[in-house]
């Protein structure tokens, strides 16, 4: 499959989580995923140690069953004080978007078990240094963005989501995943309805940049 014609600099401002628009209905071929991990296996990792694994769910059952995980995670999130949709009341335009970065997360929760392939870049964690939980973490979730590239680029599409970690334990032991071995993230992975992904409204650079003091 030819790559979508993007320049570095629009890959990576229109790269989203995308959630209603993944497209539940069209299989996506192993083939491509392991495209994408193969691209991700290029990030950078700590001391070069490349502890990563990534799973890898295709099977129904397996999707089914993530996905009732997934759906009582979201409802506990979404009920939770701090939930993205209650955010900024106090700025209209922002609270607006976050109302709809809610609506798109409750609309996931529904569907989990219905996209077609589930990604979840794990860790080996008992490699890292204790002292390092920044480094340990650094060396996965560049990876994991990585692979959310990849897959942009060959119209896939994904969304970086982490409410599975409250069922992590249920969810390793479904996979057989060992213990040691650490769930960085869930990466649903479907074809996306259409390709016109644009910037997403942030802060100000002036907001958020601070030059050689705070």
């Amino acid at each position: 499959m030819s790559l979508l014609e993007l320049n570095p600099d629009e890959l990576l401002t229109t790269t989203r989580s995308v959630r209603k628009r993944l497209d539940l209905t069209r299989p996506v071929p192993l083939e491509l995923v392991k495209e994408c991990i193969n691209v991700a296996l290029q990030a950078p990792t700590g001391s070069n140690r490349q502890t990563w694994h990534w799973m890898v769910i295709t099977d129904p059952k397996q999707r089914a069953e993530i996905g009732r995980f997934y759906q009582r995670a979201v409802q506990t999130y979404l009920g939770s004080e701090g939930a993205c949709g209650t955010l900024y009341p106090e700025d209209p335009a922002r609270h607006a978007v976050q109302q709809r970065v809610g609506s798109s997360v409750a609309y996931l929760g529904e569907r989990m078990s219905e996209v077609p392939v589930h990604v979840i870049p794990c860790l080996d964690a008992s490699a890292a240094p204790e002292y390092n939980e920044a480094g340990m973490w650094g060396s996965i979730v560049q990876a994991g963005w990585s692979y959310m590239l990849a897959a942009r680029a060959r119209r896939l599409a994904s969304a970086w989501t982490t409410l599975h970690l409250m069922y992590e334990k249920e969810i390793a032991e479904l996979l057989g995943i060992p213990d040691g071995v650490v769930q960085a993230a869930l990466l649903p992975t479907a074809y996306s309805i259409g390709t016109d992904f644009k910037p997403a409204p942030r802060q100000p650079l002036d907001e958020v940049m601070h030059l050689d003091t705070w």
